[in-house]
């Protein structure tokens, strides 16, 4: 779990935080949240989105056979469909020797919302990482 900081007395919040995550089983999705912050009683949600890791991470795992390409290649186009939550087109790029995801969500349990976010994998030294000889 890890929470953002509160954006307040906004409609439309912008929170340009970067978190990091330990991820122990690869096929589970990233569930997010969106809460609405009071100041007495609890957090209501505002919806909610999975966010799919396993096309990023079929591009990220090709990683050490990249470095040729030029800067800003797409790797690959992942299409919203009835088994995510894009909300349009998301891209897998390479750019400057890391491989980024820009998606745009749709939040779900919620009349409308969407999330914009951008995922990079980052291997921390002594753990598995994404090569499956360590």
């Amino acid at each position: 779990k890890v929470k953002t900081n509160v954006v307040k007395k906004n409609c439309n919040p912008e929170w340009c935080d970067e978190v990091s995550l330990s991820i122990k089983d690869l096929n589970d999705p990233i569930e997010l949240t969106v809460y609405d912050k009071d100041t007495l009683g609890a957090d209501d949600p505002m919806g909610t989105a999975e966010i799919d890791l396993k096309p990023y991470l079929e591009a990220a795992r090709l990683r050490k056979e990249l470095q040729e390409l030029p800067n800003s290649c797409a790797l690959k186009k992942v299409q919203p469909s009835g088994t995510n939550d894009l909300a349009d087109e998301s891209r897998i790029l390479w750019e400057n020797g890391r491989i980024t995801q820009d998606m745009r969500l749709k939040l779900r349990n919620v009349e409308s919302g969407e999330v914009l976010i951008q995922i990079e994998w980052v291997d921390i030294p002594g753990c598995k990482g994404l090569d499956p000889d360590f």
